[in-house]
């Protein structure tokens, strides 16, 4: 019954849990170890702030490995990963992120104008093909090529792959024959890996270190003993950018449209702010508050206990994850007065905490992509608001629908656009 309430009504069963058993509980999951759910401030810092020794977020991930590669920033522990992210971290940072804000633009523009106008249509998916042309062409810094054409099909297929959690156990890689979804797989597996590689090379041959793109920032690190990048760390590091950095940027843009178009006043405010040209400080609060009233991904990378570890005046010993919930401690009325109302104001008052605003997880392991994630948020809610104006589909709020690891507005957060 807690397996079917985690994967069927997450969110809900989340509430119930916590009115029930209060801040802290265990969830128990079939076939894996418990799960300690937790939602105090102070013990999340204490999760965060753990030695890398004494709890393992990578091994929490580990079902992601045939998707994006052993060598992923989001698979490594202790030393390693560290390693890995000083590696990564300069791609998403200063020059690099103010030089692809007119790409990012560009690209919205081009996918805006395209969409229908004056009918009732999913913007999810709609939101799914620009964030994938963006991440491609921040990664690769060209919008054509004879490699981005295939690229965007396997790495669809990929992710369509990837979004049912079942098809990645290894039950499903026993299909007899040779044959089921797991041999598909492998096919688009390889085939986006030979492009990819194919990328690298091509890149090393002409010796392109140059420009904002994050696969030339990434050819150009080197370790702390001089040695560069290899060919499949860099293979890894692109294909964790490429398949994660665009699903969850188009659910977190379909939530904060679905949620704008129920609240009249937010909506209002908002394109006053944007037609105006200053409309930055609203903008950014209408975000950050998207991020807090619907986390994409409902929990912080779940840690691993390695070692005796005392959170919360609790000792837990090996085989449990303390799982840091971001849905419960984001929708704590403790923390934030009328929590499940969109007020963007919140955040004009005062920036988000540390440990009480974790759509991006925290400590060692804060998704790199944060920064560049809200930037391209920020440039495509603009231009769309700038160009059309925004309705429901439908009265009432949109349930919650489990897509892997991570939650979507149930029907895709029907929209009608209308042209300004």
């Amino acid at each position: 019954m807690q397996t079917f309430g985690w994967w069927a009504r997450p969110t809900g069963f989340l509430d119930r849990c916590r009115r029930r058993y209060g801040k802290r509980f265990t969830v128990r999951l079939a076939a894996q170890d418990p799960f300690i759910v937790i939602s105090d401030p102070a013990e999340i810092k204490q999760v965060f702030t753990a030695p890398p020794d004494v709890l393992h977020p990578g091994e929490g991930t580990r079902i992601l490995e045939p998707i994006v590669g052993p060598n992923s920033i989001l698979l490594l522990d202790e030393g390693a990963h560290m390693a890995q992210r000083k590696l990564v971290l300069p791609a998403f940072h200063g020059e690099r992120m103010r030089g692809l804000e007119s790409m990012i633009a560009e690209v919205t523009r081009e996918q805006i104008d395209s969409w229908p106008r004056d009918e009732l249509t999913p913007i999810h998916p709609r939101m799914q093909r620009l964030t994938l042309e963006v991440i491609l062409a921040a990664v690769f810094g060209v919008r054509t090529g004879e490699r981005l054409g295939p690229l965007r099909e396997s790495l669809t297929a990929m992710l369509d792959f990837g979004m049912n959690p079942l098809s990645l156990l290894p039950p499903a890689r026993r299909a007899p024959f040779g044959r089921g979804p797991w041999a598909r797989f492998l096919k688009v597996r390889a085939r986006t890996d030979e492009l990819i590689y194919g990328e690298i090379k091509d890149r090393r041959d002409r010796q392109d270190e140059g420009g904002s793109e994050i696969i030339n920032s990434l050819i150009a690190a080197y370790h702390e003993d001089g040695s560069p990048m290899s060919d499949v760390e860099i293979h890894d590091e692109l294909l964790t950018l490429l398949v994660a950095g665009h699903e969850t940027t188009a659910t977190q843009l379909a939530w904060t449209i679905e949620r704008l178009t129920r609240e009249p006043r937010v909506l209002s405010a908002l394109v006053e702010a944007v037609d105006e040209g200053e409309g930055d400080p609203y903008l950014t609060a209408v975000i950050r508050e998207s991020l807090r009233l619907r986390p994409v991904l409902l929990n912080a990378a779940p840690r691993t206990v390695k070692k005796p570890v005392e959170i919360g005046g609790i000792v837990y010993e090996p085989r449990v994850h303390m799982l840091a919930s971001a849905w419960l401690v984001q929708h704590d009325s403790d923390i934030y007065p009328e929590p499940y109302a969109f007020r963007p104001e919140r955040f004009l008052e005062s920036d988000p905490g540390t440990y009480t605003w974790i759509p991006f997880g925290g400590g060692r392991r804060r998704c790199v992509g944060a920064s560049f994630a809200q930037l391209e948020m920020a440039i495509v809610l603009r231009e769309l608001l700038r160009t059309t104006e925004i309705r429901a589909g439908a009265e009432g709020p949109e349930a919650t629908r489990r897509r892997a690891i991570t939650v979507t507005p149930g029907r895709g957060a029907e929209t009608i656009l209308t042209g300004r």
